[in-house]
């Protein structure tokens, strides 16, 4: 809105950031280039160190390996490196592919998902109609494939954490 608000796209050549800084300036003073500089760089920061948490968490859970995790901090640095000395243009498009590949990815584990899902919620709803404050049981999706491979939702688990606790 604001730069629409400005009207600077009509007489600048200016594109992306420095069109936001640009209009920030005519419409607020001197002070809001600086500021959006600062936000963008906020921005860039949160979200290198989001992503980076989102990676080193799901290696560590696919993988306990000391060495893969140490590669994985190496191409983090790498592409960090690379989105400092490229264009913005070719930064961003690569982001975009990056971005799409893990939501088909997370289509595909929501897709493998559905039937526990649809199991759980079934449970649940179940539970809502008799009146309870639902909880949820191993027992009530034991009758999907692969539910004996399950490491938390067994009762074993369960009473072992009771123990502990």
């Amino acid at each position: 809105m604001i730069v629409l608000v400005s009207g600077v796209y009509k007489t600048s050549e200016l594109t992306g950031i420095p069109l936001t800084q640009e209009s920030l300036r005519v419409g607020l003073g001197g002070f809001a280039a600086t500021f959006v500089s600062i936000s963008v760089f906020l921005f860039a920061l949160s979200t290198i160190m989001g992503n980076y948490y989102y990676g080193e968490s799901n290696i560590s859970f696919m993988k306990h390996s000391k060495k893969t995790i140490l590669f994985y901090r190496f191409g983090v640095i790498l592409m960090v490196l690379f989105g400092a000395l490229y264009s913005a243009e070719l930064v961003w498009s690569l982001a975009d592919i990056f971005m799409g590949l893990m939501v088909l990815i997370n289509l595909y584990a929501i897709t493998r998902l559905s039937k526990v899902a649809k199991a759980v919620l079934k449970d649940y709803i179940a539970q809502k109609k008799q009146g309870k404050d639902p909880v949820f049981h191993a027992d009530s999706i034991s009758h999907l494939p692969g539910r004996e491979t399950l490491e938390a939702w067994n009762e074993e688990h369960k009473s072992e954490k009771q123990i502990v606790s």
